[in-house]
């Protein structure tokens, strides 16, 4: 009995630091970016992360002369990071992160993910010996959260310059993941004792989560406040009929010589629904913040229905034509994606 509860004691020092960290910031977020089951699920991508990290370290490490501390310093944070990033690059590109706050949240999801699996791999595997709790310790509070701390870093850095320069792509990956390995070959190249570098981590990351999710929330703050007005003013424009007075009318004016009149009517009525949903969702966003939460109601569902009836009527390239009358950026792509993926799961109303 004694030897089963010394096991697992070692092994909730290895695994419930950095999903209590997770939940702590899971806690801070105001206006719930992120659902529960999301994070699940990122942190179960993150544990594949980790199965498929583990394949390649082991294919490597097989064929290649390199010594094993210098493959763990210098190769396997590259690869390591990598798959994590990959996790968050899908994210990105299915428009699931819109803010620094979610950002950090489901970054940090993925490296909780690949921490977990890799500390039950070093216990059942036994490459740690289990009596060795102080070591524990640093895979617990160290090493995992390590692991955690770099994605995040990587998931807020790569979405930060998304936010200034929106046409970057592949550009805006780069610095968070060099940042992101720099980080982890530094640890693991044991630079301070086992114990210092443990608290270095345990210090530091804190207070970088707080700068990101104060600077997030005052963001927020701001976008819903300008994008309430710009939405009001141009559903307002819409509804009086004052529309063609306007820049955007006199735009959508010009595409008559590209489209047929109903392809034009179409696309009003698709910058009427994009306006009203986006509305709708900032409306939701401020509800959450003050602790309620707002259901989807048949009329949203069915503006989502008709939104996609009038893409396959406008076509791809009308799409495009109308696409600087949206003013799309990736908050706004969220905050629709959001907002549809709730309709969809909304249940019927009886």
């Amino acid at each position: 009995m004694s030897s089963f509860a010394g096991h697992f004691r070692i092994l909730m020092v290895g695994l419930l630091p950095v999903l209590c960290f997770l939940g702590a910031l899971l806690a801070l977020d105001s206006y719930k970016l992120v659902k529960l089951r999301t994070v699940i699920a990122i942190v179960g991508l993150g544990a594949l992360a980790a199965v498929a990290s583990y394949l390649v370290n082991a294919t490597i490490l097989r064929f290649a002369e390199i010594d094993i501390h210098n493959y763990s310093r210098y190769v396997a944070p590259l690869i390591e990071e990598a798959l994590k990033g990959l996790v968050i690059v899908a994210l990105i590109r299915m428009r699931r992160i819109g803010f620094l706050i979610d950002a950090a949240i489901l970054g940090f999801a993925a490296g909780a993910g690949f921490a977990v699996v890799e500390n039950l791999y070093f216990y059942i595997e036994k490459i740690i010996p289990y009596t060795g709790v102080g070591t524990w310790i640093v895979r617990g509070f160290g090493t995992a959260i390590m692991h955690g701390g770099a994605t995040a870093i990587f998931s807020v850095m790569a979405i930060g310059i998304l936010e200034r320069s929106p046409q970057a792509g592949l550009g805006s990956l780069w610095p968070g993941y060099l940042i992101a390995v720099v980080l982890h070959s530094a640890f693991n190249h044991a630079l301070l004792t086992p114990i210092h570098s443990t608290l270095a981590i345990l210090v530091g990351l804190p207070p970088l989560f707080y700068v990101i999710f104060a600077r997030s929330e005052r963001g927020v703050s701001d976008w819903l406040g300008r994008g309430f007005d710009a939405d009001a003013e141009m559903l307002e424009l819409i509804n009086s009929g004052a529309l063609s007075d306007s820049p955007v009318g006199a735009y959508l004016m010009s595409l008559k010589e590209r489209f047929r009149g109903a392809v034009i009517a179409d696309v009003l009525c698709y910058l009427r629904l994009y306006t009203e949903l986006g509305l709708r969702a900032k409306g939701i966003l401020i509800m959450r913040e003050n602790g309620f939460e707002v259901p989807i109601d048949e009329a949203t569902r069915a503006k989502f229905v008709e939104m996609r009836y009038l893409e396959d009527s406008i076509g791809r390239t009308g799409l495009m034509a109308i696409h600087p009358m949206l003013h799309i950026s990736h908050k706004e792509l969220w905050q629709l994606y959001m907002l549809g993926s709730s309709a969809a799961a909304s249940p019927e109303p009886a």
